[in-house]
């Protein structure tokens, strides 16, 4: 019996947006995964010292948007292993706990670039495939043969441009799911 191949998409996700989502599910259509998990990341070491959100309110907000979407889910595997967050330590607790699936990572391309800076970099690369996707300014990387390019459209908004316009009352709709719009306004996030 074939592993059913899981991509994994970490971020912060503070908030998660339409263009988060649309990046999956092009992904799922494409064939390149059967599935992709939005990990919700505690603590990135790469993000060290900036404030984020409550987790299990980026969690909540992950799961309001994937409601109904098919072969996509807000997981919350990270939250129960050690700070910071290594991709590493992740796939290999993965691994662990879900034998029957064959793991692959979804990054930007802006990751891309700067994976030698990752901890164990070389063997992420080794053991795990990459799917690598656009992002603004980034040219088509470099790939090796373990790596897939997601040609995709760009999604020109970013979840820091989301929480600057929720700081100035301004209209979110185009870029969030509604359900998450109503939480972010419900908890007053980001003022």
């Amino acid at each position: 019996m074939s592993k059913i191949r899981t991509a994994i998409f970490g971020g912060s996700f503070d908030p998660i947006h339409n263009g988060h989502i649309a990046l999956a599910r092009a992904v799922r259509d494409r064939g390149l995964a059967d599935e992709v998990w939005f990990l919700i990341t505690p603590l990135n070491p790469h993000k060290q010292g900036k404030q984020l959100t409550d987790e299990n309110l980026r969690l909540q907000m992950a799961q309001l948007a994937l409601a109904g979407e098919e072969a996509l889910t807000a997981s919350d595997f990270e939250f129960s292993l050690p700070r910071p967050s290594y991709t590493i330590n992740t796939l290999d607790a993965l691994e662990k706990a879900y034998p029957g699936r064959e793991f692959l990572l979804l990054m930007g391309a802006d990751n891309w670039y700067k994976i030698d800076k990752w901890y164990k970099s070389e063997e992420i690369l080794a053991r795990f495939g990459i799917i690598v996707y656009p992002r603004d300014g980034e040219e088509v990387p470099p790939l090796p043969p373990q790596a897939r390019w997601l040609d995709s459209p760009l999604y020109d908004i970013s979840s820091t441009e989301i929480r600057n316009a929720a700081r100035t009352g301004a209209d979110m709709s185009q870029w969030l799911h509604p359900d998450v719009q109503a939480l972010i306004n419900q908890e007053n996030l980001y003022k």
